[in-house]
């Protein structure tokens, strides 16, 4: 694993948000999730898609919060515009498990 300046860390913009929508999105390759997320009033909503089917159904993701980088450049996905990259980990059987803020925080906030 190769290392980096801090310099380059504080470039990567990693904020908390809320899901305020969530539908299926049977057109990507691999079963994924829509996600409207909403970052405050310095970024707005943001849209994305992830692989989150196994852990969670999309009307139980509205009002979670999570936590992504919202500052790569968008991404088409099957003819989505991904803005942002909400962040997980894998759990034991390679299935995403989001990453989110244990108690509730401002929308937009910026992880430190």
């Amino acid at each position: 694993m190769g290392e980096i300046g801090w310099e380059d860390f504080e470039k990567v913009e990693i904020r908390a948000g809320r899901v305020v929508a969530a539908e299926p999105f049977p057109e990507a390759r691999k079963p994924s999730i829509k996600l409207t997320v909403e970052f405050g009033p310095e970024i707005g909503e943001k849209r994305t898609s992830a692989q989150l089917t196994a852990h969670y159904d999309p009307e139980a993701l509205i009002g979670k919060q999570v936590v992504a980088v919202v500052n790569f450049p968008p991404k088409r996905i099957a003819g989505f515009k991904s803005e942002v990259l909400v962040l997980g980990v894998p759990d034991e059987n390679d299935e995403v498990v989001l990453l989110s803020p244990d108690l509730p925080v401002p929308e937009g906030g910026r992880m430190y």
